[in-house]
């Protein structure tokens, strides 16, 4: 490791920043690394939906691992909340604390629990571990404890202030018992909470060999000045911007329960190395589940203007500091208490989608990029647990397209902004579950035309091969395909479809909840593909021709994005018709 000096005030050595930052972020990845290997449950162990943080003992975030975004609001927030709750004196050495509430700790919803464990040097508290394993049901009214049509947090599963887990080294069992009991999956939730409160435990043994390794004041000093850094290096990244106002919106097809789409809007200026983000136009609170606490508010500006602005800077507290975020009171960006919030994260996307479109225009124009799928497509089944104990709760997010860019087509199936977790194989699936995936695929047609192509959209095709199996479906943008950039279309919408390509084949609204799925009943969700970026008809004749080989473009979608004699341009260079490639059961 390097030898770390103290910097002044006013100089940074960007090299020795890195190196430590460095050094605090394997820390904390092997803390995920940890997490993810013990726990039980397939949606932290195979789907990885957790992330791990380090922070000092004043709650600034010092190191987030690259796992989910939107989590560093829940993360903070329970760090926040533990000092509210507690306070530094009312803190012991062996102490864990836990928490999930949106109103209460600073949680983004019910599902995801975060464990905090203080750590001490020479008797003080110095750090603080900080993991969020995203739980895959934590009671309430409906397996998974999220659906968009609830109305209340009470309905959305066991609220949790933030609590001590463990004291002074004792794990208090009862409280555990209380917690696990009051869920769908005992088992799970007993061993997972464990596998969480190991996991900072071993985060906090490596803070302590950093410290020993290097010396408390040089390892507190680093801190200081990484956060100074980072600031810096992004308050002169907001200066570089021009001044006035931009905005950006996107609309929601509802809040939940039906009615009109629901406005998302951002407004975005800069002064004086300062970024202010204002979601004054934003529709109002949801009557369903869709509301979005502060935490996860600003997790999610955060990302997008780390995203847009500086790619590479340190996700550290200094981060937060060049950034201003407003939202009116009893709007979806606001919501008033006791308003659910369980389905917080398509909201959350739309908020980074509308960030990154605001700040677009005011970057160079080889910075653009058209809209993602900005939503968070999710399909959870449920029935009776193996040998008939009990209740199994099987939760999947998908991805989708990802924008046309300035430099380049968009990815295609790939989960964007703010929700970052894996898939789950359709082998460990079936293992797993009484469930059989019939295709996983790539849906062609489904990225926006443009001189570079919007992603295309995944399709989730799964059969129940259980008789009590209901299934929930949450997926957005079935009204509104993603925006085109400078000329570029529209990406498709999503569509969810029971018993696709049977003669009893029907279309399902892209919302429903507890919906019957007996044995030999499937359901298809596609998910929204990518806008495009430029004019169509500028689009190169061999990037033509390798969608249409590729099966991403139909000849009939090609002919009328980029004009009948273009495709046969492109198809005549190729020495004729094109062979059509399917694409499935993508693993």
């Amino acid at each position: 490791m390097a030898t770390i000096t103290t910097p002044s005030e006013d100089v940074f050595d960007p090299i020795e920043m890195e190196v430590f930052s460095n050094r605090l972020l394997s820390i904390t990845e092997e803390m995920g690394n940890t997490l993810i290997r013990s726990s039980f449950s397939s949606n932290i162990k195979e789907r990885k939906d957790c992330s791990v943080a380090l922070f000092d003992a004043a709650g600034r975030l010092i190191a987030q691992a690259a796992h989910v975004p939107v989590h560093l609001g829940s993360l903070s927030g329970g760090i926040d909340a533990v000092l509210r709750r507690y306070g530094v004196a009312g803190i012991r050495r062996g102490d864990a604390f836990l928490c999930n509430d949106s109103y209460l700790a600073g949680g983004t919803h019910a599902p995801d629990i975060t464990v905090v464990t203080p750590v001490f040097v020479d008797g003080e508290l110095r750090f603080f571990a900080a993991n969020i394993g995203h739980h895959t049901d934590v009671g309430g009214a409906v397996p998974g404890s999220t659906s968009h049509h609830l109305k209340t947090v009470w309905e959305e599963g066991i609220r949790l202030p933030v609590m001590r887990i463990v004291r002074q080294g004792e794990l208090d069992l009862d409280l555990l018992e209380m917690i696990a009991h009051n869920t769908r999956e005992y088992d799970y939730r007993m061993h997972d909470i464990r596998a969480q409160i190991a996991t900072n435990e071993k985060g906090a043994r490596l803070m302590l060999e950093l410290v020993e390794q290097s010396g408390l004041p040089a390892v507190l000093a680093a801190i200081d000045g990484i956060l100074r850094y980072t600031e810096r290096r992004l308050r002169n990244r907001i200066a570089m911007l021009p001044g006035g106002t931009v905005s950006f919106a996107e609309r929601m097809d509802d809040d939940g329960l039906g009615g009109d789409p629901v406005v998302i809007q951002a407004n975005v200026h800069a002064r004086d190395g300062q970024l202010f983000v204002d979601f004054t136009g934003t529709g109002a609170q949801a009557r369903g589940a869709f509301n979005l606490p502060a935490s996860a508010l600003h997790a999610s500006v955060y990302f997008a203007v780390k995203a847009m602005l500086d790619p590479e800077l340190m996700p550290n507290n200094g981060l937060f500091q060049p950034i201003t975020i407003t939202a009116p009171e009893g709007t979806i960006t606001n919501p008033r208490f006791p308003a659910a919030v369980g389905a917080r994260v398509t909201t959350a996307q739309r908020v980074a989608g509308t960030v990154i479109g605001a700040l677009g225009q005011l970057l160079p124009a080889d910075r653009g990029m058209a809209s993602c799928n900005d939503v968070m497509p999710s399909m959870l089944f449920s029935g009776p647990g193996r040998e008939g104990k009990g209740t199994f709760v099987y939760l999947e997010t998908l991805g989708g397209g990802a924008g046309g860019r300035a430099r380049g087509d968009g990815m295609d199936g790939i989960q964007v902004h703010v929700t970052n977790t894996s898939n789950l194989p359709a082998e460990a699936l079936e293992i797993e579950y009484p469930l059989l995936v019939e295709e996983y695929a790539l849906v062609g047609d489904t990225g926006g035309a443009g001189r570079y192509r919007g992603g295309m959209g995944i399709a989730r095709q799964i059969r129940s091969l259980h008789d009590q199996m209901i299934c929930t479906v949450r997926c957005d943008a079935a009204l509104f395909g993603a925006a085109g950039l400078n000329g570029g279309g529209l990406g498709a919408t999503s569509r969810l479809i029971q018993n696709a390509g049977r003669p009893d084949e029907k279309r399902l609204p892209n919302k429903i909840s507890g919906h019957p799925l007996p044995a030999g009943q499937s359901v298809r969700l596609e998910t929204p593909g990518g806008g495009g970026y430029g004019v169509p008809g500028e689009r190169d004749l061999a990037a033509i021709r390798k969608d249409l080989r590729g099966g991403k473009t139909s000849r009939a979608s090609a002919e009328r994005d980029y004009g009948v004699a273009r495709v046969k341009e492109a198809l005549d260079e190729n020495g004729g018709a094109p062979e059509q490639v399917r694409m499935d059961r993508v693993t």
